[in-house]
C-alpha cells in the first residue's frame, strides 16, 4: 500500500526511515518512531506450528517458552554462570538476546540482566495471578522468557530482566552484528 502525500510517496519514505533512522518530507527531517509492528519488521520472524515447536523443544522448554510457565527458583543451570565473553540466546530460535557483560547476581534465584540487545525482546503487560506485571518474550519466536521489573536500583539501567534458565542459552563467541544494548523499560513503542 502506497500513500501519496503531498507529491511524496508515503512507502519509500517508510523504507528510507527504516534505513536510515529518519525520512525527509519538504525538506524537514521526520524522525523514525518505531512501533512494535515495524521493530518486529526488523527481527527475522520465527514462527513455527505447535507441532513443530513440540517436537523442537523440551517438555520443560515448551511449557515455559510456548505455555509461559516458569522453572522454580534457584533451580536453572544458568543461575549462578557469570562468564565474561560471549552472549545468552534464545532457546526456541537462537536469536541473541543478552551479552554476557549485561548479566548481574540479583539474588532473585533467576538469571538476570539490566539491558538487552536492540529490538531482540519485546514486552507485553501480564495480568496473571491478579496482578500486573511486565513480561518479556523473544523477538523473534514469542518465546516467554520472564518479566521484567525497574525501581529496584540493583545497576546504574535501574533494570531487572528476570528470566527461566531453560528460555535461553550460552553462546561462547560475541554476537556477530553490531550490538546496541539498552534498557527495554521507557523504550518509545
Amino acid at each position: 500500500y502506497q500513500r501519496r502525500v503531498r507529491g511524496t510517496t508515503f512507502a519509500p519514505m517508510v523504507f528510507r526511515a527504516v534505513l536510515f533512522g529518519a525520512a525527509r518530507h519538504g525538506g524537514r527531517r521526520i524522525p523514525l518512531v518505531l512501533t512494535p509492528a515495524l521493530r518486529r519488521c526488523m527481527v527475522t520472524r520465527v514462527d513455527l506450528s505447535d507441532d513443530e515447536w513440540r517436537g523442537k523443544l523440551s517438555q520443560q522448554q515448551y511449557a515455559i517458552l510456548r505455555e509461559k510457565g516458569t522453572e522454580r527458583p534457584g533451580t536453572g543451570e544458568l543461575n549462578g554462570l557469570y562468564p565474561t565473553e560471549g552472549h545468552f540466546a534464545c532457546a526456541g530460535c537462537d536469536s541473541p538476546l543478552y551479552s554476557s557483560a549485561s548479566k548481574f547476581d540479583s539474588g532473585c534465584g533467576w538469571p538476570a540482566f539490566d539491558q538487552c540487545y536492540e529490538n531482540a525482546v519485546d514486552t507485553r503487560i501480564d495480568s496473571n495471578f491478579g496482578m500486573e506485571r511486565i513480561e518479556i518474550i523473544c523477538a523473534a519466536c514469542d518465546g516467554h522468557l520472564g518479566h521484567v521489573f525497574g525501581g529496584e536500583k540493583f545497576t546504574t539501567t535501574n533494570e531487572r530482566h528476570c528470566v527461566n534458565s531453560v528460555s535461553i542459552k550460552y553462546v561462547p563467541e560475541s554476537r556477530p552484528e553490531p550490538s546496541n544494548e539498552g534498557p527495554i523499560l521507557g523504550r518509545k513503542r
